[in-house]
């Protein structure tokens, strides 16, 4: 236990069983490494009301305590450690006597200088430490080091509160704690950011069962007040001394295994190789080569025909694409991360929304352009006033622009967000929630903003013909809608079949590549041309 061999230190979970306590501790009370018994029957001194009190107050509240047992003049420190309850014992005038020569408060201080004060892991500090001394591997065992990233952990924040997320980061030491075996600490090192130390032999085996079992343990949900929160994890494992023979080199191996576990697509696990490497120098050449693509005119739109049910072709989505000199055509959920890190969505969302208004100019007048707002861009000062500007200079009518935004943007500054939204509602500019039901979705949003338009996720239409589940949603979002006096428009519709579905559940616009695919601006006109001349034959 890092150095306390020679303490009489405990340590109890939060349903004061032991769980873990020093080699003197374990030789003083007669601990077997299999028996399992509960803080009471180690001191059963405490098991009056006063103790029992004491021990719920160091738990609920955090502060350490001081109680003094007689008459054998014993002094137990109480204090909240990584597991639930540590537990430090002083005995004076006696043959086991003194804890280390130090002083127990001081011993509570070295605790709380190196352990985090919220989840009671290891912190940041302690972790430099550890690495750094453990390398190279003691012992011969390779040494394996674990990033650990929470998934999806910021909606947690910002719907349900900052109270909530520090339960949800309580309950990730938990889980994390309770699948580690001997070698391995873990530590939090900052905001959702946790770390695992592991000495074992049979590296990278090890290393990859326990990345697999944390993966795993966050499949499940987490239960705040009733709530089921949906919270995952993402791991990169780096093992020295192949992927690195010092701190900082083995940090950098698991960041970037830990970015590729997230760029896959979350959720999983990711041990470093070195073609991680080429792919990062990759991705840091484009980000150079975006800063250059607007002035060199690499971005081009796309647009996508959306169908009423009733009455045909209503209009068309603008989609940004850029098409790089060497790298061909890069698709938007690569660049437009990096266009908002960058500080970049604002100059080329104002060039997307110029050129989709001057293209929707050439369309019949009852034909709208749906244009995508990127967070990052919605919430720069002087947003509607650009928007308006684009308008005037253009000529076209505020009635034929749709702006769709995410359930993302709300959950940034919602004041000021519904403010922005009112303000383009008055300037009669159109607005469309997107991706709805994918995220964190509030029936607030639809109360507190009258949405023009609600789009239902492709997730939804994939199997709406066969999953029953998914037809209860989509007509529930339908008549939600219909009866807040908002549209439906269904995105991803691929087969008749599905838009027959949705028809008949009385879903007011379709768009997919059934009814056609995200074309140019020039393919618009003949498109247009095609239905007009279809329609008017039947």
């Amino acid at each position: 236990m890092h150095g306390q061999a020679d303490e009489l230190l405990s340590f109890y979970g939060h349903d004061l069983k032991l769980v873990e306590c020093s080699e003197k501790m374990a030789a003083a009370y007669r601990i077997d490494g299999d028996a399992s018994r509960t803080l009471w029957q180690v001191y059963p001194e405490l098991q009056n009301s006063i103790g029992r009190s004491h021990v719920k107050a160091v738990l609920a509240s955090g502060l350490p305590r001081t109680i003094t047992i007689e008459p054998e003049a014993r002094s137990l420190l109480l204090f909240r450690g990584e597991l639930g309850l540590g537990v430090i014992e002083k005995r004076i005038g006696n043959a086991l006597s003194r804890v280390s020569g130090e002083d127990p408060d001081r011993a509570l201080l070295l605790h709380q200088a190196r352990h985090d004060a919220l989840t009671g892991l290891a912190n940041r500090r302690q972790f430099s430490n550890d690495l750094e001394t453990s390398l190279p591997g003691i012992g011969g065992h390779k040494l394996a080091l674990m990033q650990i990233d929470l998934d999806d952990f910021k909606p947690v924040n910002d719907t349900l509160g900052h109270g909530a997320g520090d339960v949800v980061l309580k309950m990730t030491a938990e889980r994390i704690q309770a699948l580690l075996r001997d070698g391995e600490t873990a530590y939090r090192l900052a905001g959702d950011e946790f770390a695992v130390i592991q000495r074992a032999d049979d590296q990278p085996a090890e290393a990859e069962r326990l990345a697999e079992s944390l993966v795993l343990a966050f499949k499940e949900p987490f239960t705040i007040e009733g709530i089921s929160v949906f919270v995952g994890a993402s791991v990169g494992i780096a093992i020295a001394p192949d992927d690195g023979s010092d701190g900082e080199q083995l940090m950098k191996a698991a960041d970037i295994a830990l970015y590729a576990a997230k760029n896959d697509g979350r959720g999983r696990a990711r041990m470093f190789n070195r073609s991680m490497m080429i792919m990062l120098e990759q991705r840091e050449m484009l980000r150079r080569s975006l800063r250059v693509a607007l002035r060199e005119q690499q971005f081009f739109v796309e647009y996508q025909p959306v169908v009423e049910v009733a009455e045909g072709i209503v209009g068309f989505e603008a989609l940004l694409r850029w098409r790089h000199p060497y790298a061909g055509v890069i698709p938007p959920s690569l660049f437009i991360p990096m266009a908002e890190s960058d500080g970049l969505m604002a100059e080329i969302g104002t060039w997307v929304l110029e050129q989709a208004c001057r293209e929707a100019l050439t369309w019949p007048s009852h034909c709208i352009v749906a244009v995508n707002l990127s967070p990052a861009e919605f919430l720069q000062g002087g947003f509607t006033d650009r928007i308006s500007s684009i308008l005037d200079k253009v000529g076209l009518p505020a009635d034929r622009l749709e702006l769709e935004i995410t359930e993302t943007v709300l959950l940034e500054r919602t004041t000021d967000n519904l403010d922005i939204l009112h303000t383009l509602e008055v300037l009669g500019i159109r607005i469309g929630l997107d991706d709805f039901g994918t995220r964190y979705s509030s029936l607030s949003y639809l109360q507190n903003f009258p949405f023009d338009t609600i789009k239902i996720d492709r997730h939804f239409i994939t199997d709406i013909e066969t999953n029953p589940k998914g037809q209860t949603i989509v007509r529930f979002i339908i008549g939600l809608a219909h009866g807040l006096g908002m549209q439906v428009t269904a995105e991803g519709v691929e087969t008749a079949g599905q838009a027959a579905w949705l028809g008949k559940r009385k879903c007011d616009r379709l768009q997919g590549n059934f009814l056609g695919a995200p074309m140019s601006a020039k393919a618009t006109r003949d498109y247009l041309q095609r239905t007009s001349f279809a329609m008017h034959q039947a």
